[in-house]
């Protein structure tokens, strides 16, 4: 005897799954099919915008449904790879090392630029000249992201630790907001928000620092680098790509940035050309390693690690190499 309801709600659930829109949005977070790739795109990773448009995935990976989700920051990412909303995601290289250490299964599988993506803003008529001054007073900061990490540093290097202030925790979007509106004294900017408001509202770098900004990690899943370690290394070989791409058509890079984080073309040219640099080695190593072993100890006595132990052990395993220096021969 055939049940027809149960029939008509198994066709009507292929019906839906073969009505989204492909290339866009989240999936419910099961591990993938194999016919499935699922990656962020980011306006702080540059080479992700450009594989996005480029369609090389899309065109190289026949069969395979390639879906694209939007990383408003480097937390956000790191939800999606805990969430198993997405296979491969770009995050500061701190938020990765503190994903792992609290328990998230992820690998760093490539470095996509080495940034200064990240400093200290004040308001255009601000009198804070010093970081010091900012004991006592409200800083917007997206908890879990370089900039956060960058706010911590930058206390400790004047003698205040995360205690010293207020820290209103915003996505880095509405700490632009609150900035600019009066409501913070601070922000924990990021780029290209922090430039474009520098540029539009005139606000000013307070506190640079490169040496506190980590690089942009590529990180995967575990399960996905198991499962489908093909697909992971189509995905590097992608971003290498990429970066010729932006190093043969720097302007056009700019113009994509613009118009995909709807920026000003000095804003998104400020971005790309004078505070990102592309050309650096895609193979995560001794130069990531040594940034993060300055971070860690603030982590650990910030609370933002559940224990140094762990923040160490995270450390020795972060790493996933071989992808990146197949890319890189390649």
């Amino acid at each position: 005897m055939i049940h027809r309801r149960p029939l008509l709600a198994a066709v009507l659930l292929v019906t839906l799954a073969t009505a989204c829109v492909p290339g866009e949005g989240a999936s419910s977070g099961a591990t993938p099919e194999p016919g499935q790739l699922r990656l962020d795109y980011a306006y702080y990773n540059p080479l992700s915008l450009v594989v996005r448009q480029q369609r090389w995935l899309e065109s190289e990976l026949k069969g395979t449904e390639v879906t694209w989700v939007l990383s408003a920051g480097s937390n956000k990412a790191n939800e999606n790879l805990r969430g198993e909303t997405i296979d491969v995601g770009s995050t500061a290289g701190a938020a990765a090392l503190q994903a792992r250490a609290n328990g998230t299964p992820i690998r760093t599988i490539g470095i996509y630029t080495q940034p200064e993506w990240t400093a200290l803003v004040v308001g255009k008529d601000s009198t804070v000249s010093e970081v010091a001054q900012l004991k006592g007073k409200k800083v917007a900061a997206t908890k879990g992201t370089d900039p956060y990490f960058f706010l911590l540093q930058s206390l400790e290097a004047a003698g205040l630790d995360g205690t010293d202030v207020e820290v209103v925790n915003l996505q880095h979007a509405d700490g632009k907001t609150a900035l600019e509106r009066g409501d913070v004294d601070a922000w924990a900017g990021l780029d290209p928000l922090m430039a474009q408001s520098q540029v539009d509202s005139g606000t000013k770098l307070l506190y640079r620092n490169p040496a506190f900004n980590s690089y942009g990690f590529l990180n995967a899943r575990e399960g996905f680098l198991t499962e489908h370690p093909d697909l992971a290394q189509k995905v590097l070989d992608a971003y290498e790509r990429a970066r010729a791409w932006i190093g043969a058509h720097p302007d056009e890079a700019v113009r994509l940035l613009a118009s995909e984080a709807k920026l000003a073309p000095e804003v998104a040219t400020v971005v790309l050309k004078e505070r990102t640099k592309i050309e650096v080695s895609p193979v995560p190593g001794d130069e990531q390693r040594a940034v993060l072993e300055r971070i860690l100890p603030t982590l650990v006595r910030e609370g933002q690690v559940r224990s140094e132990q762990e923040a160490k052990a995270a450390l020795d395993s972060l790493f996933a190499p071989d992808f990146a220096k197949k890319a890189q021969a390649s």
